[in-house]
């Protein structure tokens, strides 16, 4: 025996109450359902790709550091290289011995708390690390310094692979002090004239963070600017971090 509160239920059978049977209202539900039109990964590669050319990623790169200037801890600076394979050639790609791969390489700048205030663009893998260094820390300073941020005095950490005197030339002219580990270059006697300036305990507190995002620990886009962009997305996630977890730096 049913409920008693089924039994006040009137039930029609579907031919009955729309005139149509069971198949056919059964039919028309896949088909509405197949009108609808869902987005496609060819969409997303369209739109991102056309943002990495026309510098909109960039852009929000750049927005990202407006909206963290007063957390932003320019005490030190420093740069650091990444090189990431790239496993299907491209642009900007060379074999590098120490990797025993082809990769390219970039370098970002962060600040005291770890923000990405700069970068270089993506660099062959066979270059060395000075390769084009005075260009790219010359524009990375002046790229800085548009967005009204004020690096004066200025700590500038770097390994001894950026130790060339065309970079601290460029950090004087900033009036940027180079913190750089001196490369003796496989000399037995020390240098002579003056020592040069380093501060150890300033030079500890080196480190960067773009090694946490996996997508760009291994390339696979052919096109540099199309790989950059990645890194755009990564540098505005890393400054935009705080915000996202609702805290805020002391």
């Amino acid at each position: 025996m049913s409920h008693p509160t089924v039994q006040g239920f009137q039930l029609h059978p579907v031919p009955t109450a729309y005139g149509l049977s069971v198949g056919t209202v059964a039919h028309r539900q896949r088909s509405q359902r197949r009108t609808k039109k869902e987005i496609s990964y060819h969409a997303v590669y369209y739109h991102y790709r056309k943002w990495c050319r026309d510098g909109s990623l960039e852009s929000v790169f750049q927005d990202s550091i407006l909206s963290i200037r007063e957390q932003i801890n320019t005490h030190h600076l420093n740069l650091d290289g990444s090189h990431a394979p790239a496993k299907k050639g491209g642009e900007a790609v060379a074999y590098q011995g120490r990797k025993k791969a082809k990769t390219s390489n970039v370098l970002p700048i962060t600040d005291a708390n770890g923000f990405i205030l700069a970068s270089t663009g993506i660099v062959a893998g066979n270059h060395n690390a000075a390769f084009e260094l005075k260009d790219n820390i010359r524009a990375a300073f002046g790229f800085i310094k548009r967005l009204a941020i004020e690096i004066g005095g200025s700590y500038f950490n770097a390994d001894a692979a950026f130790d060339t005197k065309a970079a601290r030339k460029v950090c004087f002219n900033h009036r940027v002090i180079p913190n750089i580990v001196e490369n003796t270059r496989s000399r037995k006697k020390p240098k002579r004239g003056r020592k040069r300036l380093f501060n150890r305990d300033v030079y500890k507190l080196r480190f960067a963070w773009i090694d946490k995002f996996r997508a760009l620990l291994v390339r696979f886009d052919r096109k540099a600017a199309h790989f950059m962009g990645t890194h755009y997305i990564a540098y505005a996630l890393i400054n935009l971090r705080h915000l996202l977890a609702g805290t805020k730096f002391q």
